[in-house]
């Protein structure tokens, strides 16, 4: 049963509006500290994507189970993002953080170091849940250590993380495969890691501890249908769908164990998350969207450096520099929406616009052919890059726009996750 202390007239106060709700000295440092944490984690979604060939010979698997190495992490994390939120109350959001980037940092090492399939699957397990806390807490202190005036902007610096990360993750892993060895696809934590933690254990605050019991069936629930959602989803193309007797199972299980977790969140006593969250209509509307991203815009990313590789024959290098163009216009429209909505730009315009964008450039992907040059690659990245920005910053900015100080971890949590489910389906 939940503590008094987690009720809501228990909850700490909210800041004065013209205040941050965790003021710090070096805000700057802590920013550069915290987007290192965000991008690291970013990253080793993707980075070893292109070593699987090389870890496949190394590691002595097969083609089949060589995909765990990827599965084992993307089913982890999404298992341990939903409670990242009450582990945040228990110990505080300070000493979470640090313990999160130390596992981070050691289970990175062990799967540097990994001498078989087994070894390498369970250290990326570890690595998986020390990730998962990284994401929703890094958002939470962006929005802490900055006044409301300051948010958007710095939703706009957060995102550009997330969103460039994706796509400098294949090609770094690609680089450091063929030059050095696909170890060093998680030895490039260590360095950045370290570097993370001392900036981080140096200067960032805490938000007041919050003693509230764990809704266990609740979690169980919500574990059961992600875990077996995310393994559908990741085996799904492996094993040709729905002509495969797993694949029912799984999706049978994930459906059952999601509907019973809402029938509990709609009647439970205790659920484990707080019920203001979901009447918070400005944060369900961008879970919606997270979703329709992470569906369109991930997918896409997390494709294109493998493909221009395999079918178009560019090196590592080339590929790089023809991806960078989305990166630039990511950069472009978050640092101008932020701008133009401090100043009075609707959201819903600038998020429109972004979609408008998007879509122009998924368009353009389509009349693509093996024997053109560069410059498609270029005008599509670029445009979709400007279509990015535009509805990646307003929509992390409207989600936590109206929603209280104390819940904004389990709003960051929430919408990570969102993102995260929809970057699966994609």
């Amino acid at each position: 049963m939940a503590s008094a202390a987690a009720t809501p007239e228990a909850a700490p106060p909210a800041p004065p509006p013209s205040g941050a709700a965790l003021p710090v000295r070096n805000k700057g440092l802590l920013t550069f500290g915290v987007m290192l944490a965000t991008i690291i984690q970013i990253l080793d979604t993707t980075i070893a994507n292109v070593a699987l060939p090389h870890m496949q010979t190394s590691l002595g698997a097969t083609a089949d189970t060589i995909t765990w190495v990827l599965t084992s992490y993307i089913v982890a994390s999404a298992i341990a993002i939903p409670i990242t939120g009450w582990v945040s109350d228990r110990i505080g959001s300070r000493n979470l953080f640090l313990i999160s980037i130390v596992g981070f940092i050691i289970s990175s090492a062990l799967c540097g170091a990994a001498q078989n399939l087994e070894e390498m699957v369970a250290f990326r397990v570890l690595q998986g849940i020390s990730a998962a806390f990284m994401n929703p807490l890094s958002q939470t202190v962006m929005l802490d250590i900055n006044e409301p005036k300051d948010q958007q902007r710095a939703m706009a610096v957060w995102g550009m993380g997330i969103m460039i990360g994706p796509i400098l993750g294949p090609v770094l892993g690609g680089y450091l495969t063929e030059n050095f060895n696909w170890r060093w696809v998680f030895y490039v934590n260590l360095p950045l890691g370290l570097i993370c933690l001392g900036i981080l254990w140096w200067v960032l605050p805490s938000r007041p501890i919050r003693k509230r019991g764990i809704d266990v069936i609740g979690f169980s629930l919500l574990a059961i249908g992600i875990g077996a959602l995310q393994l559908m989803l990741d085996r799904g193309q492996g094993e040709d769908w729905f002509s495969s007797v797993e694949i029912w199972i799984e999706t049978l299980v994930a459906v059952i164990a999601l509907w019973m977790f809402a029938v509990h969140m709609a009647t439970g006593k205790n659920p484990m998350f707080e019920r203001g969250l979901w009447k918070n209509r400005n944060l369900v509307t961008a879970l919606a969207f997270m979703q329709v991203v992470g569906v369109v815009m991930m997918a896409t990313m997390a494709l294109l450096p493998p493909m221009l590789q395999n079918l178009y024959g560019y090196p590592v290098i080339d590929t790089g520099l023809l991806l960078m163009p989305r990166g630039v216009g990511v950069l472009v429209t978050m640092a101008l929406s932020a701008r133009l909505i401090a100043r009075g730009l609707d959201p819903r315009i600038a998020v429109g616009l972004g979609f408008a964008l998007a879509a122009w450039s998924l368009y353009d992907m389509t009349q693509w052919t093996l024997e053109m040059g560069s410059t498609p690659f270029i005008v599509s990245g670029f445009i979709q890059g400007l279509g990015m920005g535009l509805i990646f910053m307003p929509l992390n900015g409207m989600a936590f726009a109206t929603l209280s100080p104390h819940l904004r971890t389990e709003g960051a949590t929430l919408t990570n996750l969102s993102r995260s489910i929809g970057a699966s389906i994609g």
